[in-house]
């Protein structure tokens, strides 16, 4: 009997190889096509029939959506992630529950190992290996065209051969879409001073052809997204319709070049117009609501949270203490934003809560103030700067 492996499967030109080679190596291979908010209706569909021409023992498409915004997305638009101050980490938010949701259908249908489609250079692998070494540590990882260093090109002609289509730019970018944003890579992206063609954008219209402005308001509870224009709105729901609007102003362009994980320097484009508006407005809520104390410290564990996630320790358990030291900060964080979307910029406009730290009849421009008067004031300029003046003199006795 064939030994069997649960194959993350996306339907794309690497995955859709590792079920032809697999199966040419005597693997039984179930694909496990998990929906992370990015395929288009009719597309699972597609992808199922060409497993099935690959010779695929089965194919099953598990629901994750929810999931990724309850487990990752939340935390990101609680700790306003965004890494290298551009990107809100769109594949790190789903890689994760793509590998949990396969390695649990393994072990439910018997399988040995767990195969999936990483390449040896980028950040995915270490995601996928390092969740799967932690939630399933007695089955085998597969990872051909990592370990054997799998070209596109290569890869493609052999699809070609077993008589699978492959679109020609299939071969020149490697395009991830999910719940959290689209990222974009290939030839461009590998020259710092290149920039992606418009054909590889998939929601955003550029500035030029971007839709005339819209002001939309977005309301908050407890730090996530609840409403869009006064309507009620699930989290996975409220990003897709916010993702049409702001993509239709051509927002949430971007490229992001940083560190990998592997410590070489990485280039990707990205669209992801609903991250980058709601971390955007709640980030303004929060500068409403929280003291100057509690945001600096958040910004500190929030900006390390986000480096976990990215790297592939989300399992840490420190990342579970600083998700409760998140929760605990957005108590307050309600309220909503007004924000303006037009020619590719999301600018806010207004914001209020009834958790404001800015009250009016506490102080206001002139010297009409509630809790202190000039002399209070004369006295606090006087003993504020008192370490630093000090420091200057013993500096000027030398």
């Amino acid at each position: 009997m064939a030994k069997k492996a649960a194959l993350a499967y996306s339907g794309g030109l690497d995955t859709s190889y590792l079920t032809l080679l697999l199966k040419q190596r005597g693997w039984d291979v179930l694909c496990v096509t998990v929906d992370t908010g990015g395929f288009q209706p009719g597309e699972i569909e597609t992808i199922a029939a060409r497993a099935k021409k690959l010779g695929a023992g089965g194919h099953v498409a598990i629901d994750a959506r929810q999931a990724v915004y309850d487990r990752y997305v939340s935390y990101i638009i609680k700790g306003n992630i965004l890494r290298g101050g551009v990107y809100p980490l769109c594949v790190a938010a789903e890689r994760v529950q793509q590998a949990i949701a396969t390695a649990e259908f393994a072990r439910a249908n018997g399988c040995q190992a767990v195969a999936h489609g990483s390449t040896g250079a980028g950040n995915d692998q270490v995601r996928f290996d390092a969740a799967l070494r932690v939630v399933a540590p007695e089955l085998e990882i597969i990872a051909p065209v990592r370990d054997e260093r799998i070209s596109r090109p290569e890869a493609a002609e052999k699809l070609e051969a077993a008589g699978v289509e492959v679109p020609a730019k299939t071969t020149e970018y490697s395009i991830n879409v999910s719940l959290w944003g689209t990222t974009i890579g290939g030839r461009e992206t590998h020259d710092p001073w290149q920039s992606p063609p418009e054909d590889v954008y998939r929601i955003t219209r550029s500035i030029e052809r971007a839709a005339p402005p819209v002001e939309i308001t977005l309301g908050f509870e407890a730090g996530l997204p609840v409403s869009l224009d006064g309507k009620a709105c699930g989290g996975p729901e409220l990003i897709l319709k916010l993702n049409e609007i702001a993509g239709q102003r051509g927002v949430g362009r971007g490229i992001h070049l940083g560190d990998t994980i592997l410590g070489i320097k990485g280039r990707i484009a990205f669209e992801a117009p609903a991250p980058i508006v709601l971390i955007r407005a709640h980030r303004e809520l929060e500068k409403l609501v929280l003291t100057k104390w509690q945001s600096f410290w958040k910004q500190q564990m929030a900006e390390f949270y986000g480096n976990m996630l990215h790297e592939g320790l989300y399992f840490d358990p420190v990342c579970r203490d600083i998700e409760q030291m998140l929760d605990s900060s957005q108590q307050r964080v309600t309220g909503e934003v007004r924000v303006l979307l037009a020619a590719g910029q999301a600018d806010v406009r207004g914001v209020r809560s009834p958790h404001s730290l800015m009250d009016a009849g506490v102080a206001r421009y002139g010297e009409s103030n509630a809790y202190w008067d000039g002399a209070d004031a004369r006295g606090f300029c006087k003993l504020y700067p008192l370490q630093a003046t000090l420091a200057a003199r013993r500096q000027e006795e030398k």
